[in-house]
């Protein structure tokens, strides 16, 4: 290693902060002082990426107030703490965040591909959901009035559709698309999209299509494995991002709302031709009397013996289980019979015995343990988003620019990802 790289170890060292992430990692006093050392080489492994070395520089300063115990983690209280009152390196790191010239596509594509490394299963698990960040004032990319999940009703606020993994071994963020309202592509906001740099070519998207989107750079770049995708119903009640799925070669378990129309089992189909009433029929449909039913009609007159308790996941307080019912379907598609699914119905072993179902399109031969194992993993993206705003910051950004929105995201999977392989690590050092 070279003289300059051994002085920004040092220097690195000595001003890495200890997590005090609990809840990710629970860390013994000396799992904590082994962590400035584990940072530096894992932020090395981006270093290639950075064109300047003052931008590798920020960015790992940036990585490690994330990980502090800053109150509030945006770059004047990191430059406080480290180096004191100083106005021209607060100036210096907002301009790394909102308007520096590295490109993080590179990044993320690295960080993908050290995903895979630390938590790749060939069955792993991609997970779409969004959230909110409330905003005050018209002045930040992407910033409307609409449904704010953080605060539970329509606020102003910005909006990402986030892309996470989970496997067996863990869970962290692959992917993070900002969602840009239909209003901000009017006349009107031209000058707004000039000012924070919205790139010129960029054209309304809703959150699945961005959701298809990142699904698309997953399976091109074959970086990380897996086999399926999960969604809630926000994403479930749209076919077209279900046949998306499918169209991409994934298995999707998907949330849908009960009215969903399926027919249980195949129905009688009748071939294009000549109708009762002399009209040519151009589809394949359905024989007169097999009408497709709400999914959730088929869930009420489902038998008791449909019904069977599995063990969802082994949770810290021992297992957590449900009543499963699976129920092979065909699924509607503008009122003809399509492919054929999954329907699968979960109830709570609670009294209140409430109910949520799920469509897939694994095969038939898809063993219900499978299915059982994929209903309960759409937890991780929310557990963390959790983490991340209440540990790392991820709500905490005070850039307004297109640019350095996406260049927080990329900090914080970082951050995340950092956090994941250290707790991997300690787990593994203490196995007997």
């Amino acid at each position: 290693m070279s003289k300059k790289g051994h002085r920004q170890r040092r220097r690195l060292k000595a001003s890495a902060p200890p997590s005090g992430q609990q809840p990710l990692l629970n860390l013994a006093p000396r799992d904590v002082e082994a962590m400035a050392e584990e940072l530096v080489t894992y932020h090395a492994m981006f270093h290639d990426l950075f064109q300047r070395r003052e931008q590798h520089e920020w960015s790992a300063f940036y990585l490690r107030g994330q990980l502090s115990d800053l109150e509030r983690k945006t770059v004047e209280p990191m430059v406080l703490a480290t180096h004191g009152p100083d106005a021209a390196a607060v100036r210096a790191g907002q301009q790394f965040l909102g308007q520096g010239a590295w490109e993080d596509t590179a990044i993320l594509v690295r960080h993908q591909r050290l995903v895979a490394e630390s938590l790749g299963e060939p069955d792993g698990v991609v997970i779409f959901d969004g959230s909110g960040f409330p905003k005050q004032g018209t002045h930040s990319v992407g910033v409307a009035r609409q449904y704010c999940g953080a605060v539970g009703k329509i606020a102003n606020c910005q909006h990402g559709v986030f892309a996470a993994y989970a496997s067996r071994n863990g869970y962290t963020f692959l992917d993070r698309r900002l969602y840009m309202p239909e209003t901000w592509f009017d006349p009107a906001h031209a000058p707004l999209r000039q000012r924070y740099g919205v790139p010129g070519d960029l054209t309304f998207q809703t959150e699945w299509q961005l959701a298809l989107d990142m699904l698309d750079g997953l399976v091109e770049r074959a970086e990380v494995p897996f086999s399926w995708v999960v969604a809630d119903e926000h994403y479930g009640m749209i076919p077209r991002f279900l046949d998306g799925v499918e169209a991409r070669g994934k298995w999707y378990f998907a949330e849908v709302p009960t009215s969903t129309p399926v027919w249980v089992g195949k129905p009688r189909l009748q071939a294009p031709g000549k109708g009762a009433l002399g009209r040519p029929r151009k589809h394949l449909r359905a024989a007169d009397g097999e009408k497709a039913q709400a999914v959730g009609q088929v869930a009420t007159q489902l038998p008791a013996k449909a019904w069977q308790r599995y063990t969802i996941k082994e949770g810290s307080k021992g297992p957590i289980e449900a009543q499963f019912a699976l129920v092979r379907v065909t699924r509607a598609r503008r009122g003809r019979p399509g492919a054929p699914a999954w329907a699968v119905f979960r109830r709570s072993t609670a009294e209140t015995n409430a109910v949520k179902i799920f469509l897939s399109n694994a095969p038939a031969t898809c063993p219900p343990e499978d299915l059982v194992r994929v209903s309960g993993l759409r937890w991780p993206v929310e557990t963390a988003i959790e983490e991340a705003k209440g540990e790392l910051g991820m709500d905490h950004y005070e850039t307004r620019t297109w640019r350095g929105w996406h260049h927080h995201m990329t900090q914080t999977f970082l951050a995340h990802h950092f956090l994941v392989r250290m707790r991997l690590k300690v787990k593994k050092k203490r196995l007997p």
